[in-house]
């Protein structure tokens, strides 16, 4: 029987007062029990996964995005890990952050604390949802996530099993839901429950998180799409830029720190662009370039304006030219999308330019946008990737989902 959205609020309030008084040991106990449950359930999230995908191809869905509903052993085996990896960092609750006496003999700090019941709402990337569910309860929080229908079968297969190792440490399986409805109207009444729900947090495409961020009234934080650039600076080593653009383009293409926009000075077109078309078409990779790119390779298709914006999740790549390390700046902070962007260069005052001057959540000098994850940086998952700068930015681990409060001792002072 499926619950009323008050009836999951209410569940995810109740577990949310056991939760906040959990110790580092039962969180990680808990963790990874779900980690050893993840896996010997792996036949059984493959078979859900299974009937998910049969599905999204029955519907014609672009491959960029059978590529995130997809699960195969190793990324359950990863999902598994992430939990592990979660269990091992620092339980960041109770720590305080400061202690200072005031004049009238009063202490007051700042403690770390659980922002409280988190809703997640997302699209088809079921290991979202073990992810989500890790991160979330280390730092003290329940949570409540809505997936697309494109995942249902995954995602109502992961929540079960998260709430079998829940229950087996004699917790409260409602320290995570699924709401199982994916209707449209469900979804709006969800962004509106201020009574239960502390924090929004969306993952998906453009239309998506445009629609969380003006329709909820439950507080969001934001996170983006990806149209991430790497710029070729004239200094640059051809051979590793090809490397790293093969990577960060078809590495994996629908993921949100892909390389879906090239930049090259016009010093290396010439030398680059063909040798790069040449590795990329071993995975058809589109090229649509400007025409100073087009007269440079054969191969590349005349781009239009809304190329340099657009987030493809596709084996496709824009390609634009630049006189000067000024001109790529000033055209990636344009079209970026404030996510990841890349330089290749051996000279160091360009790679100090563009890391002070680039407006993105992460930037990196000779390296590919693929490591903007929170495996990679150290975090053991992610909750998503933060565009915004209030609150959270970048990779959102376990600090970015805690709030704080301040703790006051005194000894009788009363205000004059």
């Amino acid at each position: 029987m499926n619950l009323t959205l008050e009836q999951i609020g209410e569940k995810a309030k109740q577990a949310e007062a056991v939760l906040r008084t959990l110790s580092a040991n039962q969180k990680n106990k808990v963790l990874t029990t779900a980690a050893d449950y993840l896996v010997a359930n792996m036949k059984m999230l493959l078979e859900a996964n299974h009937r998910d995908i049969e599905l999204a191809k029955e519907k014609g869905m672009a491959p960029g995005l059978v590529d995130r509903l997809l699960l195969t052993e190793a990324r359950i085996a990863q999902m598994a890990e992430g939990l592990r990896q979660i269990a091992e960092l620092e339980d960041p609750i109770g720590e305080v952050l400061s202690m200072k006496p005031r004049p009238n003999g009063l202490l007051i700090g700042q403690k770390r604390v659980p922002l409280g019941v988190i809703g997640i709402i997302y699209e088809s990337r079921p290991n979202v949802t073990a992810d989500a569910f890790g991160l979330c309860f280390k730092a003290g929080n329940v949570v409540i996530l809505r997936g697309g229908k494109d995942a249902i079968h995954s995602n109502h297969a992961i929540t079960m099993t998260l709430q079998e190792a829940l229950v087996k440490c004699q917790l409260p399986q409602d320290a995570i839901q699924l709401i199982t409805d994916t209707s449209h109207e469900t979804a709006a009444e969800f962004m509106k429950l201020n009574q239960y729900v502390d924090v929004l947090i969306p993952r998906g495409g453009a239309g998506l998180i445009r629609t969380v961020v003006e329709q909820a009234t439950v507080p969001v934080i934001e996170t983006g799409t990806g149209n991430c650039h790497i710029y070729v600076d004239e200094s640059a080593d051809l051979a590793m830029a090809v490397d790293i653009i093969f990577n960060a383009k078809t590495q994996r293409i629908g993921v949100c720190n892909a390389c879906e926009s090239l930049v090259v000075h016009e010093k290396v077109k010439d030398a680059l662009l063909p040798k790069l078309a040449e590795r990329l078409a071993e995975k058809q990779v589109e090229l649509r370039g400007d025409a100073e790119s087009c007269e440079s390779c054969a191969s590349i298709l005349p781009a239009k304006e809304e190329d340099w914006g657009m987030e493809y999740l596709d084996y496709i790549l824009s390609v634009k030219t630049v006189a000067s390390i000024d001109e790529a700046i000033a055209h990636i902070n344009r079209y970026n999308t404030g996510h990841s962007e890349a330089i290749i260069t051996k000279d160091y005052d360009n790679s100090r330019r563009f890391l002070d001057e680039i407006d993105a959540a992460a930037v990196y000098v000779n390296a590919s946008t693929r490591f903007t994850d929170g495996f990679e940086f150290g975090f053991g998952g992610e909750i998503g990737i933060s565009t915004q700068k209030l609150h959270a930015r970048g990779p959102m681990g376990l600090k970015e989902l805690t709030s704080t409060k301040y703790i006051i001792y005194g000894n009788g002072q009363i205000r004059p």
